[in-house]
């Protein structure tokens, strides 16, 4: 029977084996819960931050006290109780993938405390005021979900608990942006390169319903609106390279800060104070982005979500040193050991970035270099060019700009590959020297 009709018997086969259907209603609950834990994630932050404009609106020096305190408080929680919660959340997943990990050390980088704790902490962020987002922290915080879901899991399912983490880590993009589609790319793209996780549609099922989650509860909405192009023609040529080329330096010269602020080895002044001082490292890291909110009227706050849709909609007040002070907000942020997300942020810049040079140039139609500069900047700081082309791609009406969101995405990753190397890979590097060598002996942890 098995070789005269094998289609017979592989129907059969699918129909007979309880275990492959409830390992697969397994992943596929999980991805929901997932998606649905981001979308928490996203209204507790959303909540902070509208606590916080409150707050400084009503009180405009309280950030001076308020967010060196916070600072300090959310790196001291984070040191004493979850480490593996500082900084993005990317590279943790990436590193928990990396075949370095074994399954007993996994929970170092991926689990459901760290999930909570960076929920707690990255929401605590937002309401201190510092300049992060919430999109890598979701990827950690829907990894540790997913990864969860293996103790449910038949004896002898096909479901790997690294392939686990791979589809929850981009259900949390998926599910933050509101784009399936981009979470799909950024687990080919960043979480792993290996054929086999690429083609399993059960995993790539559960990415989508756990970006679907998203859409459920907060409908076919873009992350900053719709970006209306019109008037598109060659004069777009030069104005869309100029773009695509800063965005290559600025987003490659931020990657470097990064890597080189969290991996110390510079030895410099301030690396070796943040050795010795975490705590009060952070103070001055917190106060530092205080003073920077002051000086933009309170711009360079949170994400950059309500100044960047304010500038795509032509009603931000005008400030030329908007760009340079997220710049550094956001590395500051990032510097200071908090669980902190760059993907809004660099969104942020990028649109800055193109505004300014559309205001420099008086180029006619600013919206469409804001959009070449965010999918640019994200790309550079990533190194991601993909994904970046398609969560900004979401955000445009209609086509008409899509392959020139595509070509400004890979100019400027190409660009910041001449100026630093991969970001995340990086990072997912540092983090794996907090394995340990031995039961008597651990790396320290410090600056990851």
């Amino acid at each position: 029977m098995r070789t005269r009709f094998p289609v017979f018997y592989a129907i059969r086969q699918e129909l007979y084996d309880w275990r492959l259907w409830a390992g697969r209603a397994v992943v596929l609950a999980f991805a929901a819960l997932a998606g649905l834990i981001v979308v928490a994630f996203t209204w507790l932050t959303e909540q902070a931050s509208a606590r916080f404009v409150w707050f400084q609106s009503s009180f405009w020096w309280g950030p001076l006290f308020w967010t060196p305190v916070s600072t300090v408080a959310i790196v001291w929680l984070m040191r004493r109780h979850a480490v593996g919660s500082t900084g993005s959340g990317i590279p943790q997943v990436m590193a928990a993938l990396s075949p370095e990990v074994s399954k007993e050390h996994v929970s170092l980088y991926v689990s459901i405390r760290l999930s909570v704790a960076k929920m707690v902490l990255a929401s605590w962020g937002f309401l201190a005021g510092l300049s992060l987002g919430r999109e890598g922290p979701s990827v950690q915080i829907a990894s540790g979900v997913m990864h969860h879901a293996r103790r449910w899991l038949p004896a002898h399912s096909q479901v790997s608990a690294k392939g686990l983490m791979m589809a929850g880590g981009a259900a949390g993009i998926a599910a933050a942006f509101n784009t399936p589609l981009a979470g799909v790319m950024f687990a080919i793209e960043e979480l792993t390169r290996q054929s086999e996780h690429r083609s399993n549609g059960l995993l790539l099922a559960a990415i989508v319903l756990g970006g679907m989650m998203a859409v459920s509860v907060h409908g076919n909405a873009t992350y900053f609106g719709v970006i209306r192009v019109q008037n598109l023609s060659m004069a777009l040529l030069l104005p869309g390279l100029l773009v695509a080329v800063c965005s290559g330096l600025a987003g490659g010269l931020f990657a470097r800060l990064v890597v080189l602020s969290l991996s110390g080895r510079s030895n410099d002044w301030f690396s070796r104070f943040r050795q010795r001082a975490p705590l009060r490292f952070a103070a001055v890291c917190g106060l530092a982005v205080a003073l920077l909110g002051l000086a933009s009227q309170g711009a360079t706050y949170g994400s950059g979500y309500d100044y960047t849709r304010e500038m795509l909609e032509g009603s931000a007040t005008e400030s030329p040193f908007y760009l340079l002070l997220k710049f550094v907000a956001t590395w500051i942020t990032t510097w200071s050991g908090v669980p902190a997300g760059i993907f809004a942020p660099s969104l942020a810049i990028g649109g800055a970035l193109g505004n300014d040079i559309a205001q420099l140039i008086t180029y006619a139609n600013a919206p469409t270099l804001m959009a070449l500069g965010m999918a640019g900047f994200l790309a550079a700081a990533t190194q991601a060019p993909m994904t970046a082309f398609i969560i900004v791609m979401e955000m445009v009406d209609g086509h008409a700009l899509v392959l020139s969101l595509m070509a400004s995405a890979l100019v400027a990753s190409g660009v910041s590959r001449l100026i630093s190397a991969p970001l995340y890979s990086s990072l997912a590097q540092l983090q794996l020297q907090r394995l340990p060598k031995d039961e008597a002996q651990k790396k320290s942890p410090e600056g990851l």
